[in-house]
Parts: C-alpha cells; structure tokens; sequence
C-alpha cells in the first residue's frame, strides 16, 4: 500500500528502571519482530499476557491482512477525530481498498500520512499521561470513507478501559513537509538498533522535533471525561507538556469506571467534533425510522404497536395517536418518507376516526394528538411565522389548511369537556361521537390533566381567530389561583363537581407533575401578557419552586444526590423519599424558568439572572444527574419508573439496580414493582433544555449512554421498540408495548440534543408536556387574558 505505511510498532515511552532503557522505536516490515529490551508491561498481569502475544504472532488473519489472532480494534483517526470500534461494529475489508471515495484516486501520501503520524504521535503523549501501556502493534491502512488512513492495533488488551479513556478525544491536524514524511514512512525506511548514521540521526532528531511541537501545540489537554477526577486535575496543573514526559514511567491505569463517573471534572469536558454529534443524531433518526416501520408495517391506524407480537392496540381511544404523535418528530429529523406516509393517513382517516369513535380522556387526547396536530401546522408553514424554527421546508409535507380542519374539529368535541362542567375544571372523559362529556368514575380528575390543557388552546386561537378554546382553556388556571395551597404546591386530585381538591397527597410525579410545567410555559408562551394579566402565573411558579425546595429536596446517604419526595399525607403527614422517572421534566423546567429560554451565558452577561434563578439552576443541574443516575445505577443502563432513595433517619430498604460498579448503587432502591421502563421521554428532555441553557457537553454525552441502551435493549429487530418490565436484570424480560411517546418526545429530544441550538430555539418556541413545539406568541392577538 503505497499511500500508508504497512505496519507500524512503536514504544515511545520508557521506563526509569535500567533494565528497560533500552525500548526501541522502530517502523519496519509487516513480518519481522521488534527488538524489545527488558519486560515492556504488558496489559495482562503474569505470563498470561506474554502467552497469548507470542502465540498471536506468526499467524495472520486473512480477512484484514494484519498480524496477530484477534482482532480486536480497527483505530480510525478519520477527518473528524478519533473513533473506536468493538469486534462486532468493524466496518467491512472494503475499507483496507487503496481508493479515496470522493475521488476515486489514492489518498495523497502527505494528507495520508503526514497528517496522521501527527495525530498518532499526540495520542501516544495523551496516552502516556493518563495510563499505562504495553506495546502498541498495529500498522496504517487507507480509508475508504476519507482521504486519511487508519491506525490498525490488532494486540490491544481490556478493550473497554481503553475505549472509555479514549473514545472522544481531538486531535487537529499539524502540517509537516511531504519529503520528510516520505524518509519516515516508506517501507525502506527502517530503524536499526546497533547500526547508526548521520542520516538516521537527523531524522529521528526531526521526528522528536515535530512531536515535542505537535504536542506543545495541543498542551490544553483534550482528556476524555472518563477519567477520573485526580487524573484530570493533574492535566489541568500542566501548563505544557515537559520533554521528560516522554522518559518518565508510564502512571497506572485507573480502574473500570461506571458510566456515572463521566465528567467530574467540567474543566475537561471537551465535545467531540461537530460532525460526530451530527452521526450521532443520524443515528436517532435511524432509529425514528426502525421504530416508525414497525408501527407502519403492523399496526398502522392504532393507536399503539405491540412490536414482540406484531399487531396494533387501541390504548387511547382509537384515533391513530402514534401516527398524530410522530408526525411533527418527521418533520422536524427531515424523515420526508414518514411525514408522506403519516400526513397521508391523518388526511384520509382521522376526521372520520372523530365521528366514529367513543371515550377518550380529555388530557391525553389534547397533549398528543391535538398538540401534534398543530405543531404539524406550524412546522408546515400554516402561520407563516415558521422562519424561526430552523426546519427546512421540504416539498413532502403536510396540508396545514387540512391538519388546521382537523384540530378544530377534534377541539370543538373536546370543548364539551369544559362546558360540561359545572365549574371552571373540565370534567375528564369526552365521548367523541356522541359530543358528551362526563367525570371519571370516582368523580375526581388529576390535577395535572385538568390545568395541562393551555397550550394547545390558545394557539389554536391565535391560528383560528376564535377566542373560545383559549377563554375556556384559561379558566382553568384562574380558578387555580384562587385555591389554597401548600407554600405553592398543590394536591394531586381535584373535583370538578365542587372545584376544590380532594385529599393532601402532594408529589411532582404522576397527577400532579405538569401543572408546574403549565404554569411556567403558558406564561412563556403568552410572551405578550407576561408583564401585565398573566403574571400571576409566574408567580404561582415560582412560589411553588420556593415550597419545592423548603419541603421535598433531600439528599441521599451515602453520597449526596439531590432528589425530589413526597408528601403522601400532606404537610404535616411523613416524608416519602420517592421519587417517579416522571419528576426528571423538573431540571428542564428550572432551567428554563431561570433564563427563560437563553443562554446562561448571556443571562449572566446582560445580568438578567437574580440570586435565585441561580439556585433553580444549580438544583436544575443536581437533579439532572439524580435522574441520569437512575439510568447508571442498573444493570441495563435503563431507569426504572419509580426509584427510591436512601436518607438519614429513614430505613426505607430494599434492593439495588444491579449496576455494583455504580458509585450510587447504596444510595437508590427499586423495589421489584417498580422496576419496569416505558421508554419515557422525561429525563432526556431536561438533557436537552439544561445543554441548551448551560452549553455543558456532559449533559450530551449522557444523553448518548441512554440512546445506547435504548438501543441495545429494546430494539427490535422485525421494527420497533419495546417497553422492559426490569431493567436490573440481564437479559431484561420484555414487556410488548411501544408507547406513542417514544417517537414523539423521547426520540425527538435525543435528535435536538445532539443538533444545532438554533433549531427550535427555546426563547422562540415552547413544547407542550408531549413535546410538540408551539411558537411564542410575540404580537398582540385576537384573545383576552383579562381575569
């Protein structure tokens, strides 16, 4: 391969004790063995190490046409970083092909080689700082992909300690002359231990030359965050790399670290490159699509896909829901095929589905499918505000004057929920064909259904010109500032015969989380009303915050995460240290009750944030890693629905989430009820707003751990993904049941998280509680908020 030198075996570098001085260095034949002084450490402790090197020697796999038996990594240092890849994710022989794909020609030598003998010679010194290493065998291929090589180590042992040191790590490209690239890597060009010339001499002078100043150059450090804290703050000390770096004895490796022990230290957080992040979004949008093809090839037109036995169930009343749900995810990943097939069916199905079908409850059918239907609208161009979203209009699209149609229909049945009533709260089951509405069973509603309605009803009048859906909509709230409450939290239940609530039960998980998403985001939303008729919303808010913070934050034992309880008896009842997966909306929400919407950065330049928006974000950002840690802590990687947590004074007890690697596994408990996932969007939606607001990689980074245990656990293979009934077990029994909110919230807010900021920017746009967009209302409109 005359673009890429065959093999490479290098030790650059060595030990203080004598009987190792003499490592060699040496680029030389594929088949000819290195000169090695003294034991080089090998990455297997004892002769089991050395065993299994020389018994790989001698042999060569036909496949890749490299020395050694197992092949364990293919290294590439492609245009755009570095990239590792396990046995079985290795790209085909095609790319050992001596062909560039762009231009059908060779790569040139000095982009080939030059640019990656620099980037090779930085790793090594990042390596040497930060772990320990045996010999590194391997040698340079072409790339197919790009106009670049790879870097081929076939003998690398305890393949994840090195991935997870070394999987985001950047190196940039430092320019070299092609001549003194062509003397150091042609085949010809070898170095021999016992013979020596002038010739040799300058070159090997030159080469330490260039790697003292390749490494100079990038002396900030670009660390992966998978190290631990103390090796990082040893990073962060050097203000440039020494030349006895490169003499001194190589430190030890840290131990295998869990996932949660990524990015201690912000100081060395460093975002892979651009267009990693932009293959990580393709990869959910991929995964959108498997899950859509599922849906689309067995249970088109239901409501929900049962991906393990291949057929469709009506959950939710029998309106199509996954198709409503998924249809603005399409438009916005640019998944035209999707939006085609989706748009097609709402058009020729749904205003039919709402004189046909019966009971639907009033709060599911209003967040997934009327708010999915108008943000299809918006993202469609139906207002014609859509400039601001960032979405490119492409010409597969939905009929906004049709998908505007349907919405109003669907809300004038919907409105009998409201009418109905004898007070200002809606009563909670509407039956569609009849247009009749009544209370649930017990006669109560949620008191998170009942006040999670705004949204949606107000843009559709702005849209409409009929005031109607909004004057309703907001009596709701308005009635709500009128009842007592407790420091600004409220019961989880209300009667919609008497207004008032029912019981004391206070939690911020099920029935009750939303209505302080609602209180926050209508207000946002009504950008207009702010100052003046809606500003007791964000009072109401941020009075409740104040009560969140004065009696439902604790801290765990024996490690201090910070997590929201309960109060299942009221403020004078016990204090439960429960917490639902439903309460991580709570870091999102902080956040952006903080900023409203911007940077932290320029918040704090334009000194917008008080003393307390700073506390919210601080106890946005402890919250954050409470939920990311009920992902680490168990065996799957997965949260489990409820979690428990272990506090001072309380002997609340039971089992662990199986992950005992995790620094966390004593402080949170998941009892054998509890442990089941339902694909929930609500800790993945706070990773997205807080790394929009705090522009901190981390929360990326972890939003990509779980994307992989999506991935990996419940994909299935014939289209879908499935529901897990327990996730501290491996294999994890499946549940069947893939819940609309997985296209429509959980994919979608992975896909923005790993995207540009100015797509759907969160000071122009407000998602509703099922994450369908809704532009902020600047201009004066047809409404009233007069109370």
């Amino acid at each position: 391969m005359e673009s890429c030198p065959r093999r490479l075996r290098a030790m650059p570098a060595r030990h203080d004790r004598e009987e190792e001085r003499d490592w060699r260095c040496r680029w030389g034949e594929g088949d000819r063995e290195p000169q090695r002084g003294g034991g080089a450490p090998s990455r297997e402790r004892g002769g089991e190490g050395q065993r299994r090197r020389r018994e790989g020697r001698g042999r060569r796999n036909s496949r890749w046409g490299m020395r050694g038996e197992n092949v364990n990594y293919d290294w590439g240092f492609g245009t755009n970083g570095f990239d590792g890849f396990r046995t079985d994710q290795i790209r085909p022989s095609k790319r050992m092909a001596q062909i560039d794909s762009a231009s059908g020609q060779p790569p040139s030598r000095a982009t080939a080689l030059l640019g990656h003998f620099t980037r090779w010679a930085s790793f090594i010194e990042m390596y040497v700082e930060g772990v320990e290493f045996g010999w590194l065998e391997g040698f340079m291929a072409p790339d197919l992909d790009s106009d670049s090589c790879l870097l081929v180590m076939p003998e690398l042992e305890e393949l994840d300690d090195f991935k997870r040191f070394s999987a985001f790590v950047h190196y940039e490209w430092t320019a070299i002359d092609p001549m003194a690239s062509q003397s150091l890597f042609t085949n010809s060009s070898k170095y021999q231990c016992g013979k020596f010339t002038v010739g040799k001499f300058l070159s090997l002078l030159m080469v330490s030359g260039v790697i003292y100043l390749l490494v100079h150059k990038s002396s900030d450090g670009f660390v992966s965050g998978e190290l631990h804290e103390k090796v990082g703050n040893t990073h962060t000390k050097k203000d440039f790399p020494k030349i006895r770096t490169f003499w001194r004895k190589p430190p030890r490796l840290p131990p295998r670290l869990p996932p949660n022990e990524i990015y201690r230290n912000n100081s060395l957080l460093l975002q892979s490159p651009q267009s990693e992040w932009t293959l990580r979004q393709k990869k959910v949008k991929e995964a959108f699509e498997h899950a859509w093809s599922g849906y689309r090839n067995y249970a088109m037109g239901y409501d929900e896909l049962m991906p393990l036995t291949r057929r469709g169930i009506d959950g939710l009343g029998g309106l199509g829901a996954t198709v409503v749900d998924s249809l603005d995810t399409a438009i916005i990943m640019g998944a035209d095929d999707v939006v085609s097939e989706a748009s097609k069916w709402i058009e020729d199905n749904l205003m039919k589905k709402l004189s046909e079908k019966g009971q639907v409850n009033l709060f599911e059918t209003t967040i997934r499918v009327l708010g999915g239907l108008l943000s299809a609208y918006h993202l469609s161009g139906g207002d014609k505000a859509r400039g601001d979203s960032g979405i490119l209009m492409t010409s597969k699209r939905a009929n906004p004057e049709r998908l505007l149609e349907v919405s109003k229909d669907l809300a004038d049945r919907l409105l009998l929920a409201f009418t109905s009533s004898p007070t200002a709260i809606p009563l909670s089951d509407v039956v569609l064909r009849d247009r009749t509405a009544h209370a649930a069973p017990d006669g109560l509603s949620s008191t998170s259904e009942a006040t999670t309605l705004q949204l949606e009803y107000s843009y559709l009048s702005t849209i409409s010109g009929d005031p109607k859906y909004d004057l309703e909509a907001m009596k709701v709230l308005e009635h709500m500032r009128t009842l007592p409450t407790v420091e600004g939290l409220v019961p989880i239940y209300i009667n919609p015969s008497s207004g008032q609530f029912s019981g004391e039960n206070i939690r911020l998980g099920s029935r009750g989380d939303s209505y302080y998403e609602y209180l926050l985001k209508v207000w946002v939303q009504q950008e207009r009303y702010r100052d003046t008729s809606l500003r007791y919303l964000f009072e109401m808010y941020t009075e409740a915050m104040k009560g969140v913070k004065h009696l439902l934050v604790r801290k765990t034992i024996p490690n201090g995460l910070v997590f929201i309880g309960e109060l299942p008896y009221g403020r004078n009842g016990g204090f439960s240290p429960k917490m639902d997966h439903l309460v991580c909306f709570l870091p999102g929400t902080l956040a952006l009750g903080a900023t409203k919407g911007i940077t932290k950065k320029n918040a704090l330049e334009n000194h917008l944030l008080t003393a307390e928006d700073i506390d919210n974000l601080q106890l946005a950002e402890d919250l954050a890693k409470t939920c990311v840690e009920m992902y680490f802590v168990t065996s799957t990687g997965l949260a489990p629905e409820i979690a428990y947590f272990h506090i001072e004074g309380n002997s609340e007890g039971g089992p662990d989430g199986g992950n005992k690697s995790s620094q966390y596994v004593n402080d949170i408990i998941i009892k054998p009820l509890d442990r089941h996932n339902l694909l929930r969007p609500e800790t993945v939606e706070s990773l997205f707003v807080l790394y929009r607001i705090t522009e901190d990689p981390k929360y990326r980074e972890w939003g990509w751990q779980i994307f992989q245990a999506f991935e990996k656990y419940t994909r299935v293979d014939s289209g879908g993904y499935t529901s897990l009934d327990d996730v501290t077990s491996l294999p994890p029994p499946r549940r069947d049941k893939m819940e609309t909110f997985f296209l429509g919230e959980t994919l979608k807010y992975l896909y923005l998280l790993f995207g540009e900021s100015n797509i759907l920017p969160l000071d122009k746009y407000v998602f509703n509680t099922e994450a369908h967009p809704l532009p902020i209302i600047q201009s004066a409109q047809q409404i009233s908020h007069s109370v």
